[in-house]
């Protein structure tokens, strides 16, 4: 098997200077081409990849505008179908579908051929049990194979996928599972974190008593569970069918836009934002986002197998993205467990042990994880035949340039002097990336090699104008087909528009701070909002201080997430006490526990801060980006109006404590004071 097939990228447009008589001296050129033409270029995904639709498509793009852009209008498509056409190839060639590992060492291999009966039979069982086109589907499942069955069967018959992962507390689900009303409930009885096995029946218990829209609920049973409770069946039971009836079943055609799965992003006020995303946009997107990847399967064993893995919950965005390696025919590779082993020894070499046992050929996770192991001294040669490996992907917060040269030099002791990093960055919001990699293109330490393909992503200053070599807000000028089609229930699109084009109307502004330099070589510099972003989940602040504040000693907080210079953020709580209580050692923890139960331990404060008022807007709103601002250094005079404040006063205890921040920061590394 080699190590380096051609790549993805190369192929494509060999395609384009064969079939469309288009040739490109250079990526910036095929970018341009990309996004100043995009009826041809995402006609051309479409044909190189030969996405099937029973009807033909009126015009690739009926309306060039934001939001409301019509993608390849009259074409039928589903998700499922894309990916179960990979079937007959694959079983022939001996490469699996799945390949699922936990944190016991147990092992599960499903056949394309296995995965696409447990899809039919589970589809045909939500069938019969009254679940058709836009209906919800929900799960509280962790990354195991059931979820992917679960999701594919959802798609197939044209329901609407949604997960939460197993870590969120019951609260945080609610949050979520309410707006969208499932109709059926797919989740497991246990899971085991960190070492520890943990009872999840009290969740969903408390799930199936506070959604009455639920009908039918199914369990994912483990053996190890020590109580049951009265659902409707196990998903053991939702699969069993006849061969004659899975042999039979087809995926449902559905309109190009037609809802695919609703993930969740949280701003800083309200709920969190149900994002609706379309089968059509969707696997186009995925599809055009392989050439960045190089995810591609040969079905010839004599050249390459590709098996794909993304360190992820299925809370992550990039869950979604792992389980559409599938469409181009790539095996994936699923970890249900802590990547670092349990909490009181950790391992970082669990993952990469795991990627040796399975020869994984591209290994992806948060840049956090690659962050660990470097700082913990890993010496990746300790765990296993990792040859494999050929390509390194990072996403979730930016990858530190010291990080990914770690990597480079452990590859080359392992005899992989070219390992590869796939930096990319994008969002839950769009599912998928606005600036990628290219493997052809030279190496960017800590950057994204390139803009991602029909993405015509700017960096724009205050002005609106567009800038180069300095950071501004990351903003997307033209449409692109995985932009979300709606939020769930907003019928006039005022929440989804408030989101994305309040800034600047008719553009999106995704709340990124982008440095796009003269080869288009880009750095993430973080969040322009006041969003948390943990090790790539976000989370709404108002979703935090819902359960902070509900403790009695509590009369207000606030909590800004600081990206730091070793790629990991600081997350700061500052909280106002109720006269006579103090911020001790027992409240600190009652804060912890309660953002754990309710949310999830990655959400937890570095550090909890008691201050005596938080500053204001005369409309009463917290003004947690201007504290981030000030905090990240900037002077008051450039980011805030005290006369725009409630309480203007506030904001001098803060101007302090960043004083004081600064100074310990300079005594404790003197050079760079100077």
């Amino acid at each position: 098997m080699t190590s380096n097939p051609i790549p993805q990228m190369r192929l494509y447009t060999n395609w384009l200077r064969e079939h469309r008589g288009l040739d490109f001296a250079s990526y910036d050129e095929l970018w341009r081409w990309s996004v100043r033409d995009l009826e041809a270029f995402w006609r051309s995904i479409w044909d190189y990849h030969a996405i099937c639709s029973p009807t033909s498509y009126k015009r690739v793009l009926a309306a060039e505008q934001m939001p409301g852009a019509v993608w390849f209008e009259g074409a039928r498509v589903n998700f499922c179908a894309q990916v179960l056409r990979h079937v007959e190839a694959a079983e022939a060639a001996a490469q699996p579908a799945v390949i699922a590992e936990n944190e016991r060492g147990d092992v599960v291999e499903l056949s394309w051929r296995e995965l696409r009966r447990q899809v039919a039979a589970l589809a045909l069982t939500l069938r019969e049990h009254g679940v058709g086109p836009g209906d919800r589907v929900a799960a509280y499942l962790p990354n195991i194979p059931e979820a992917v069955v679960a999701f594919l069967a959802s798609a197939s018959v044209g329901a609407v996928w949604s997960v939460c992962a197993t870590d969120m507390g019951v609260p945080a689900i609610l949050d979520r599972f309410r707006q969208i009303e499932p109709k059926v409930l797919i989740a497991t009885d246990r899971v085991r974190y960190a070492g520890k096995a943990l009872d999840r029946v009290v969740v969903v218990s408390a799930l199936l008593a506070a959604l009455p829209s639920i009908e039918t609920s199914i369990m994912v049973e483990t053996p190890e569970a020590n109580a049951r409770h009265a659902f409707d069946m196990t998903f053991a039971q939702a699969i069993a069918r006849p061969a004659d009836e899975t042999d039979a079943f087809a995926p449902e055609f559905l309109a190009f836009d037609h809802p695919l799965w609703i993930v969740y992003s949280s701003g800083t006020t309200g709920q969190p934002k149900p994002i609706v995303h379309g089968h059509g946009g969707t696997l186009i997107t995925f599809l055009a986002a392989s050439k960045h990847t190089d995810l591609g399967a040969s079905y010839d064993r004599n050249t390459f197998a590709e098996r794909f893995h993304w360190y992820s919950s299925t809370g992550w965005i990039m869950w979604n993205c792992q389980v559409a390696g599938l469409l181009s025919g790539t095996t994936i590779c699923l970890f249900d467990g802590s990547p670092s082993g349990p909490k009181d020894s950790l391992d970082w070499g669990t993952l990469w042990r795991f990627a040796a046992r399975h020869r994984v050929t591209h290994f992806g996770a948060g840049a956090a994880f690659y962050t660990h192991c470097m700082k913990s001294a890993t010496k990746l040669a300790e765990f296993g035949d990792l040859t494999a490996i050929r390509a390194l992907g990072s996403t979730g917060s930016p990858l530190p340039p010291e990080v990914q040269l770690w990597g480079a030099e452990e590859f080359a002791q392992l005899g992989t002097p070219q390992i590869w990093w796939c930096n990319v960055s994008g969002g839950t919001d769009i599912a998928g990336a606005f600036v990628s990699a290219n493997r052809e293109l030279p190496p960017s330490p800590g950057r994204m090699q390139c803009l991602h393909l029909g993405a015509a992503v700017e960096a724009w200053d205050d002005s609106g104008c567009a800038v180069v070599n300095a950071v501004g807000e990351l903003v997307c000028v033209k449409p692109m087909p995985s932009m979300p089609l709606c939020f769930w229930n907003d019928p006039d699109k005022s929440r989804l528009i408030g989101s994305y084009f309040d800034a600047f109307p008719g553009v999106w502004r995704h709340g990124d701070w982008i440095h796009i330099d003269e080869h288009g070589v880009c750095t993430i510099s973080g969040r322009s909002d006041a969003t948390i972003n943990r090790q790539g989940l976000r989370m709404g602040t108002s979703e935090i201080y819902s359960a902070v504040e509900r403790l009695t000693e509590i009369s207000d907080s606030m909590v800004i997430d600081l990206e730091t210079d070793i790629g990991e953020s600081e997350l700061l709580m500052f909280v106002v006490l109720e006269q006579g209580a103090s911020l001790d050692a027992g409240l600190r923890n009652r804060i912890a526990e309660a953002i754990k139960s309710s949310l999830s331990p990655r959400f937890v404060p570095d550090e909890i801060i008691a201050v005596p008022a938080l500053p204001r807007t005369l409309s009463g709103k917290k003004q947690e980006v201007p504290v981030k601002r000030l905090l990240q250094g900037n002077t008051t005079t450039k980011i805030i109006n005290r006369d725009a404040m409630l309480n203007p006063d506030s904001l001098d205890w803060f101007i302090a404590f960043q004083a004081r921040r600064t100074h310990t920061e300079q005594a404790a590394s003197p050079a760079r004071g100077r």
